[in-house]
């Protein structure tokens, strides 16, 4: 899975990094300055590397389900199940991203005293 991770989750693994590196960007920056500003900034983020990964993923699925007439008919379930896990390779690294930034978040907050903001 590994081997081709990016490569084999298609044209959304590009706007889901680029929020992602955003997101881990602000989010340092909130744990270096922690500003109200940088907070919502990073809520807002995450919300849309979320978004961009989920976009990504349902896409893919739609179109490996929407080329799948193209494929004899004792194909088309391993056809669609390939398609599908290569689809989810957007979500997963929306996810990856996430966590890193949710873990940086919660250490900044513990080194503060539980406050995120």
């Amino acid at each position: 899975m590994w081997s081709n991770f990016f490569a084999a989750g298609g044209w959304g693994m590009y706007p889901t990094m680029v929020f992602g590196f955003l997101l881990l960007a602000t989010t340092v920056l909130h744990a270096l300055r922690p500003e109200p500003r940088f907070h919502r900034l990073t809520v807002a983020l995450g919300i849309t590397t979320f978004a961009s990964a989920l976009l990504g993923t349902t896409v893919g699925i739609c179109n490996s389900a929407r080329y799948l007439e193209q494929v004899p008919p004792a194909e088309q379930l391993q056809t669609l199940a390939l398609g599908c896990e290569e689809s989810l390779h957007n979500l997963v690294l929306g996810l990856i991203i996430i966590v890193l930034a949710a873990l940086i978040t919660a250490a900044s907050a513990a080194r503060r005293g539980g406050s995120p903001a």
